[in-house]
């Protein structure tokens, strides 16, 4: 695929790096787990055991969680190779 400055692949290679460097953030934040807590680290209520037992590490209550699951937060839209900008300069 011709990508106008890129060479052959660059913009497969960016992308692939891409995905990764996202699984790799997504591994780490799955990996701080913890101990769980008792009470909704937002709101104060008491977190079921079950709760507690079936997610490790839980810190909020199934509601705070909800909340903040229909949240996005945004990420930077670096691209890092292959930039026009970078390549005029």
């Amino acid at each position: 695929m011709a990508g106008g400055w890129t060479r052959d692949g660059a913009v497969s290679e960016q992308i692939e790096v891409s995905i990764a460097d996202e699984l790799a953030r997504l591994k780490a934040r799955k990996s701080q787990v913890g101990e769980s807590l008792t009470h909704c680290a937002e709101c104060d209520e008491p977190i079921p055991e079950a709760r507690r037992t079936a997610i490790p590490g839980v810190k909020l209550c199934i509601e705070c969680q909800s909340e903040r699951d229909g949240r996005t937060t945004p990420r930077g839209g670096i691209n890092r190779r292959g930039s026009k900008d970078s390549q005029l300069r």
